[in-house]
């Protein structure tokens, strides 16, 4: 019976096991989107994971969704995640980098004079976003020409690119949670009806194009695929998500990618079909209600619904989670207020086993 501590190869790489340290934004790089000395503890702290993705890292200086989030467009950048890379190889781990764009999620404070927030439709998202002044209203983006569609998915090659240079095992796109290419995909952010939209083919065309263009400028085999078929965050609605969806999967799983990760659906058996489709790893990040992913969950590599585990909350309270996980605990609490910003405090301090 395979568990999730048995090792596992992907994109050409052995792994020593099958749980994974989910994407999680912490909000601790600098202004202008580097690597900090204390990411690369953080990151470091955790290598005992079988895979590292990291938190959510921006394809081009638009696409920033959040304050203090790394990028991976300027040389600056590339050079500090090579610290991060190198010092988590150095520990035995692997890491692979979560590329993102956030589209409408994001605000013009957040950029450069004179950018604004882009979308595939002039569709502001209900509610607030977080900037350096707090919570504000998200803005109308700025409907992308097709020439920007065009340039953006070639940033998310260029991004790759910069992630191998930066010492990087792959890259995860992240087509989740009601960013740019989850709201290409969504009807009710996504109103075109040119070659871009206004079908389920359509609709599924630029994460088509961006997976396409990830794997051929790092290779397949290095390129994992992050999805959430009906996941309403970031005002995000999909009442009938499974024809996009089986659109795309149909177009990318005869790539050969390392993986498709999955977050937050809520539809099992719509999940359990998607999966069919989708020839490589399957990564799952379960969905649990009122607790964090726990020692319950690893059952599911066991019973063949997942080949790897991602865990989020708790990877983030405990440094060591797999000799946790496989002693049964005991298990630090995540401290939620120190989740996104601040200082090391609630970042690196939380001790391991050897520690007690």
């Amino acid at each position: 019976m395979t568990t999730a501590f048995d090792p596992i190869e992907l994109a050409g790489i052995p792994l020593a096991n099958r749980i994974v340290m989910a994407p999680m934004t912490r909000n601790r790089a600098t202004e202008a989107g580097v690597p900090t000395p204390s990411m690369v503890t953080y990151y470091t702290q955790r290598a005992s994971a079988g895979l590292i993705v990291t938190e959510a890292t921006q394809t081009e200086v638009v696409g920033r969704g959040y304050p203090l989030t790394p990028g991976l467009h300027t040389a600056e950048q590339v050079a500090g995640w090579r610290r991060v890379t190198d010092s988590v190889h150095a520990a035995g781990g692997r890491i692979f980098a979560q590329l993102w764009h956030g589209g409408r999620i994001g605000h013009p404070v957040l950029l450069p004079d004179g950018l604004e927030p882009v979308g595939p439709s002039a569709v502001r998202a209900a509610g607030q976003g977080f900037t350096q002044n707090g919570p504000t209203d998200f803005v109308t983006p700025r409907e992308l020409t097709d020439e920007e569609i065009r340039a953006t998915v070639d940033g998310f090659a260029a991004a790759a690119r910069n992630a191998i240079e930066a010492g990087f095992d792959g890259v995860e796109i992240h087509g989740a949670n009601g960013y740019l290419v989850h709201q290409f995909l969504a009807p009710n952010a996504n109103l075109r009806t040119d070659a871009w939209g206004g079908s389920d083919a359509a609709r599924a065309r630029f994460a088509i194009e961006v997976v396409k263009a990830v794997a051929e400028a790092v290779g397949a085999h290095r390129t994992g695929l992050r999805l959430s078929p009906g996941n309403p965050f970031n005002d995000i609605a999909e009442p009938e998500p499974e024809a996009t969806y089986t659109a795309l999967l149909d177009a990318v799983s005869p790539l050969g990618l390392a993986y498709l990760h999955t977050c937050d659906v809520h539809d099992l058996q719509l999940l359990a079909r998607l999966r069919k489709r989708f020839d490589g790893p399957f990564l799952l990040n379960p969905v649990t209600v009122g607790r964090p992913t726990g020692p319950e969950e690893l059952s599911l590599v066991e019973q063949g619904d997942a080949d790897l585990l991602a865990y989020g909350a708790l990877f983030i309270a405990n440094p060591d989670l797999p000799r946790r996980l496989a002693a049964g605990g005991p298990f630090n609490a995540p401290e939620r207020a120190s989740f996104y910003g601040g200082d090391d405090h609630g970042y690196l301090d939380y001790p391991s086993l050897d520690d007690n």
